[in-house]
């Protein structure tokens, strides 16, 4: 545990260290861990919890996900359930659905829990928006929240590749005066390197405004912007598509992971040092109003309200299928598609 300060804001890391497995084992030990959903967060999360021989169970409902993870290694009758079964079994219950998919099974959830519960989410959104989610716990049980900062594939081969990915844990209601030992014990266990506290509230606002703007939506507008520019001054598909993609998530990008923007900075040419150094003001100024709005969006809840009646049309499914397709048949994706299978790692080495 390090307590550290950044520009006068103080907080404490909580590190893998902090728990090591004897410890885990003995504050998880009487818990049945039942986890809603085999999604990214789902199968990822409790995959990582099995391996480590923590009693947990999966609560599906019977189709696609079912089939996989009983291909998975997880058994009907013993530790693979319907969900409200699995939910009547767990004391610590992992809400993994989608966003839609909590707004629909809570009503029967609510009814599976015992006081003295802890209701564990990986997102804050049925909690802060609960005038339109409807999802209010009850008084009696734990709320809690452990949110890993990346995609539950992440967090499954980080763990297989011995590594952690950085999780922010928030206690909502500490009904039995442990939600926060319990929720720190199982963000370790699922595999997080480091977890650092926050509210469900500013989980949410971070959350959304990030998918909407840097992690996703900017992203993509941003380089699609660049590649068309490219193309319309007469460079080839090939040029603007590594000039656009893959020398940023290939070779620059991965430097600032690394050590940050600095050090990448610092590994570029002069050119390239001078000409960012000098465009990066220009386009903050362009760039932050956007932000800007789009967390007020966030803040109002406007941009949830706009997922739940979007999430519960009877054609959202079609409807995300056909945009997601019209995304990949974009030309710089299509180029993508062809010139990944040039990457280095593909090919043979030279003798």
């Amino acid at each position: 545990m390090k307590t550290i300060n950044i520009a006068g804001h103080q907080e404490t890391i909580i590190e893998r260290g902090d728990y090591p497995k004897e410890k885990l084992q003995k504050i998880l030990k009487n818990e049945v861990i039942a986890i809603l959903g085999y999604g990214p967060q789902g199968r990822g999360q409790s995959l990582n919890l099995r391996d480590q021989g923590f009693n947990v169970i999966v609560g599906l409902r019977k189709g696609s996900s079912w089939d996989k993870a009983q291909k998975e290694g997880w058994v009907e009758g013993k530790n693979l359930f319907e969900m409200e079964e699995a939910a009547k079994k767990g004391t610590l219950i992992q809400f993994l659905l989608s966003d839609a998919g909590q707004i629909a099974f809570w009503p029967k959830l609510k009814e599976c829990l015992n006081e003295g519960d802890c209701l564990y989410f990986s997102h804050g959104f049925g909690i802060v928006f609960s005038n339109d989610t409807k999802i209010i716990p009850p008084k009696n049980v734990d709320v809690v929240l452990c949110a890993p900062k990346g995609s539950g594939l992440t967090v499954r081969t980080h763990f297989l590749d011995g590594r952690g990915i950085n999780a922010s844990y928030a206690v909502y209601q500490d009904a039995t005066g442990r939600a926060c030992e319990r929720v720190q014990a199982v963000g370790i266990a699922i595999g997080s390197g480091h977890l650092f506290e926050t509210t469900f509230q500013k989980e949410v606002h971070s959350d959304l405004t990030g998918e909407r703007c840097i992690l996703m939506g900017l992203i993509q507008g941003a380089i699609k912007a660049q590649y068309e520019v490219l193309r319309a001054h007469g460079h080839s598909p090939s040029e603007a598509y590594n000039e656009s993609i893959e020398e940023a998530f290939q070779s620059l990008y991965p430097l600032i992971g690394e050590k940050g923007m600095d050090w990448m900075y610092a590994n570029c040419s002069t050119t390239a040092q001078r000409g960012a150094l000098d465009w990066a003001p220009r386009f903050e100024k362009a760039i932050k109003p956007v932000i800007e709005e789009c967390y007020k969006s966030v803040q109002t809840g406007n941009e949830a309200r706009i997922t739940i009646e979007a999430n519960s049309k009877s054609d959202y499914r079609p409807k995300l299928e056909k945009e997601l397709e019209t995304m990949a048949n974009q030309e710089m994706w299509q180029a993508g598609k062809i010139l990944r299978e040039f990457r280095p790692e593909r090919l043979k080495p030279l003798k």
